[in-house]
């Protein structure tokens, strides 16, 4: 997949992905999507779900060829999480 450039600057990027998400991709989501990651355009507004984040910016990719693609985990305020987490009841 080649490399598209950015077109806007991170806080606008998010905004609009941000936007487009709630809007557009959320109300058509189903219980099976949940952990599966949703590729947006925040452009076009056109998306694809997948469980595996690449396969769903190559679809998406497919589709709109030059998309300013926002990553979502569904369900999840991260794409990925870094470092452990304690479990509860340890000290």
């Amino acid at each position: 997949m080649a490399s598209t450039k950015r077109r806007y600057d991170k806080e606008e990027f998010a905004r609009r992905g941000d936007e487009v998400y709630e809007m557009q991709v959320r109300p058509h989501l189903r219980g099976d999507d949940q952990g599966k990651f949703a590729a947006v355009d925040i452009e076009s507004g056109a998306y694809e779900i997948d469980e595996d984040e690449l396969e769903a910016c190559d679809k998406l990719s497919a589709r709109v060829p030059d998309a300013q693609i926002g990553l979502v985990r569904v369900g999840s305020r991260y794409v990925h999480r870094f470092g452990g987490r304690e479990e509860r009841g340890m000290s």
